[in-house]
């Protein structure tokens, strides 16, 4: 398929003067519905692969394969331009120049890579910490280098405001910009001021994880360079309680006429491309 299209949307996004709040998605299903609902962007992260992939929590156990494979499904499924949280790239700087190969493949329009030590290692303290800074640098530029479509977007993230604060996250910022990185994703972020100290630091786009007052303000936002701001990722456990609530009261002995929160055969027909297959069935197969 061709891919560059939606990467150009995306980048066209970072350049502009709005900031928007992408879809959280994590199937094709859900890829379709929010492309369906207008979102210009879709985000897949790693902590939703782990869990619609494998059913296990966030704890990097997900391999570059499967959430490639995921993410692949979920951009093969529509238009909507996809960026993904590639956790640390899942390795050394020569693990994320692969991981970059393998998502551009895939059909992400963007891709972040963290600078936090994953998966957790050996030992009695479970708090988060960061590589060195030099390190990251060369996750960066190894990144950069396994681009191929110039067009992909490659974002710099770090957790530092909340492990290290701001002077330690702008001074990651800084560097990452220098290395080339297209955008800047700060996880963590709490207060304005954070968004402001960074902002000010770097000339790139920003792209928050979510946060509420001031930073949940879109206009606000906007004007200091944020360009994504994620929303949690509430699809998903949305779908659990949905599929969980349905399972329960069928096995309770509700009839299958008497269930409530299910879809309707025309938003399924419309979520499934239905018109499309019969179309195709009968140019293909020779009638319907």
């Amino acid at each position: 398929m061709h891919w560059t299209e939606r990467r150009e949307r995306f980048r066209a996004l970072l350049a502009g003067p709005r900031c928007v709040h992408p879809g959280s998605v994590y199937d094709a299903i859900s890829a379709r519905i929010a492309e369906d609902l207008g979102f210009e962007v879709g985000m897949f992260a790693g902590s939703i692969g782990s869990m619609s992939v494998l059913g296990a929590p966030d704890l990097i156990v997900l391999t570059l394969s499967e959430f490639a494979a995921q993410a692949y499904r979920i951009c093969r499924a529509g238009n909507l331009a996809l960026l993904v949280d590639s956790d640390h790239g899942y390795g050394n700087a020569l693990n994320v120049k692969r991981t970059v190969e393998e998502l551009e493949t895939a059909g992400v329009a963007a891709l972040s890579i963290e600078d936090t030590v994953l998966p957790r290692p050996y030992g009695p303290s479970g708090k988060p910490s960061l590589i060195p800074v030099e390190e990251g640098v060369g996750k960066m530029k190894a990144a950069l280098a396994g681009r191929q479509d110039r067009n992909l977007v490659i974002a710099g993230r770090t957790s530092a405001l909340a492990i290290s604060g701001v002077d330690e996250t702008v001074k990651r910022a800084k560097a990452y910009e220098a290395a080339g990185v297209d955008a800047m994703f700060l996880a963590g972020a709490k207060t304005a001021a954070e968004v402001e100290a960074v902002s000010a630091a770097i000339r790139i786009p920003l792209i928050l994880g979510g946060a509420g007052g001031a930073l949940s303000d879109l206009d606000w936002l906007s004007a200091h360079n944020v360009r994504v701001c994620l929303q949690s990722h509430a699809p998903f456990s949305a779908a659990v309680q949905a599929v969980y609530n349905t399972l329960k009261a069928l096995r309770e002995g509700t009839p299958p006429s008497q269930l409530t929160g299910i879809a309707s055969s025309e938003l399924m027909q419309r979520v499934t491309r239905a018109a499309d297959y019969r179309r195709w069935t009968e140019e293909f197969l020779g009638g319907g």
